[in-house]
């Protein structure tokens, strides 16, 4: 089992609260993320300046694509793996800003994420929701993966 997927099944359950990212208490889809990579790596939270729930869409600025890509291994969508960041975008011709780490793959795929109205949860990684995906990413994970 994937540390990344361990850590993350471990945040099921928190409600949804914009920008924040503390388990049990509150995240949104990138405080999941970030979250979810200090638990794993031992590192400190990832800081990231204030953001609007429209941020970014105004411009149509891919900042969380570009951000990613600065700090994760980029990977082929189709070459799935457990642990695996899945970048969305929501809507045709918007800005990529949903985040999910896929936690299963095969025949049922799944993905956790944290998903307004909802919190952190595994869902299946279906059809409509694979249209989405826009990039794949990998955790560079340390040697002695915290589980």
């Amino acid at each position: 089992m994937s540390a990344v997927v361990t850590e993350a099944r471990r945040w099921i359950g928190t409600p949804y609260v914009h920008q924040a990212a503390r388990k049990g208490a509150g995240c949104d889809c990138l405080g999941l993320l970030r979250g979810v990579w200090s638990a794993v790596t031992d590192d400190a939270l990832i800081a990231v300046p204030p953001y609007t729930a429209d941020w970014s869409e105004p411009q149509g600025d891919e900042r969380l694509w570009r951000g990613m890509a600065a700090l994760l291994d980029r990977k082929d969508k189709a070459d799935a793996a457990p642990g695996d960041v899945l970048l969305f975008r929501m809507q045709s011709g918007a800005v990529a800003k949903h985040v999910g780490l896929q936690a299963e793959t095969g025949l049922r795929p799944t993905f956790i994420h944290a998903y307004q109205g909802h919190g952190v949860v595994e869902n299946a990684l279906t059809a409509p929701w694979q249209r989405r995906v826009v990039a794949r990413f990998s955790v560079p994970v340390p040697q002695q993966q915290k589980v």
